[in-house]
């Protein structure tokens, strides 16, 4: 960073900082361990023992749901293709909301990946439940779906959803998604390419957006993440000692982003 304010100093224009992105692993607590999963089909559902039929008839029954949804809401729902960034290939369905001015789940895919699952074995030696069964966590490969959701807050964000148990989702989400969102509000004007804004009228409500993105009683390590309080803004030529620390001495893992306010001559 220092040798990069030193070389293009006098072209910045502004900085701010935001987090980028930002990805959320969500759990069924209560199938989170083998034996809440026992707990689970042999009390609360009466299953009296444990199979790979039984694991896969929730699996099934979670596609079928799955396929209606994306049929009954007319959703498109595709196999990803290797090479194919996914993000690339929603975009034009990701306009459409985005013109119609709705919200919701857009596109779905699915992908076979890696995720934790349960082995189920038979105990070697007799025990008095004939209907006993050994469940041990494991990863394996099984169909996950991607759902592409234009959300009113935060924008356009991904939720992955495992098909088989535990089910573990996994939510992706975008800090410039939901800046844009509030810019949008606000009514300030701006110019973006993908994970940056590149001008904006209002530096000031930028970063005031982006600091609104953390939850009020967050704790205190957590606090260790947050961007610096206020605004920076560099003016033209700046080379001060001030602002190379401004630059180059977070001792935070927020990403600050540099813009310039004329072409580099080398990308």
């Amino acid at each position: 960073m220092e040798p990069f304010e030193k070389l293009f100093g006098d072209l910045l224009l502004f900085v701010y900082h935001c987090f980028d992105r930002i990805v959320i692993n969500g759990y069924l607590s209560g199938l989170s361990r083998p034996e809440q999963v026992v707990h689970f089909f042999r009390q609360i559902l009466g299953v009296p023992m444990l199979s790979k039929e039984v694991f896969s008839q929730r699996t099934t029954d979670y596609q079928n749901w799955v396929e209606a949804f994306a049929r009954n809401h007319k959703i498109a729902l595709e196999w990803a293709q290797k090479g194919v960034r996914k993000e690339d290939h929603v975009l034009p369905w990701l306009r459409r909301m985005r013109k119609k001015g709705a919200y919701g789940v857009y596109f779905i895919f699915k992908s076979i990946e890696q995720g934790p699952t349960f082995r189920i074995s038979v105990p070697k030696y007799p025990t008095k439940d004939p209907h006993h069964r050994i469940l041990a966590p494991q990863r394996s490969r099984f169909t996950h779906y991607y759902f592409y959701i234009y959300d009113e807050v935060l924008g356009p964000i991904v939720m992955r959803v495992g098909s088989f148990l535990p089910f573990q989702a996994t939510y992706y989400l975008n800090g410039h998604s939901f800046i844009e969102q509030e810019l949008k509000k606000a009514q300030v004007a701006f110019r973006k390419n993908d994970n940056a804004f590149l001008a904006v009228d209002d530096v000031a409500a930028l970063q005031a957006a982006a600091d609104r993105r953390e939850p009020p009683d967050h704790s205190k390590a957590a606090r260790l993440l947050d961007a610096d309080p206020g605004t920076q803004v560099l003016p033209k030529g700046a080379q001060t000692d001030e602002l190379v620390a401004l630059l180059c001495h977070r001792t935070n893992r927020v990403l600050p982003q540099l813009h310039l306010q004329a072409q580099l001559s080398d990308p």
